[in-house]
């Protein structure tokens, strides 16, 4: 009869102990954010396609680091179109991720990675670009953004999701196309 009240008080036990996660186990981890200690850097000097491009879909960070977001920019830009480094660095990749076509470049003098795709690379890794350089063309694949074609600008510091729009300084962002003031007449002295 002892022994079955040991056994009694043993087996819930045992049982809670293996059913319950050690404290070690895996927690959802947040996802990373920008460090307020190290702010973006503008440091690009044009845009990587057309002169001031329609954003199709801006940075949305996501909340977790496997959870839903747009870790980067997409840029309305036609098949064909020349992609172009936004600032010098040299290329860490160009080659195939998932079919499609992907060039990274480490922006010179940061701790900054830069990512355009989908784009046929004109570079190889270890090549040296600077900023307007043209680094591929927009591929014509089926795109995320839809019916329009577009390229995927993104930014990374480490393992940390950046938003690649804030590379641009003010005067390059803000931007808008040019436009012809009147000219105006004015009598000369007789």
């Amino acid at each position: 009869m002892r022994y079955v009240s040991v056994r009694a008080v043993l087996l819930p036990a045992l049982t809670v102990a293996v059913l319950t996660p050690p404290a070690w186990a895996d927690r959802p981890v947040p996802a990373p954010g920008p460090t307020p200690a190290s702010p973006v850097p503008a440091v690009a000097r044009t845009w990587p396609v057309g002169v001031h491009p329609l954003v199709l879909r801006g940075w949305e960070p996501p909340a977790t680091v496997y959870g839903p977001g747009h870790r980067g920019v997409d840029l309305s830009a036609p098949a064909g179109a020349p992609v172009r480094a936004v600032a010098a660095g040299r290329v860490t990749f160009a080659g195939r991720v998932a079919g499609r076509g992907v060039v990274s470049v480490d922006l010179s003098g940061t701790d900054l990675r830069t990512t355009y795709e989908p784009v046929t690379p004109s570079v190889r890794k270890g090549d040296e670009v600077g900023p307007g350089d043209v680094v591929g063309t927009v591929e014509r694949t089926g795109s995320h953004c839809g019916t329009a074609t577009c390229v995927h600008w993104g930014l990374r510091r480490g393992g940390t999701y950046l938003n690649p729009l804030s590379l641009l300084p003010p005067w390059l962002l803000h931007r808008g196309p040019p436009r012809l003031l009147p000219v105006l007449e004015v009598p000369l002295p007789s």
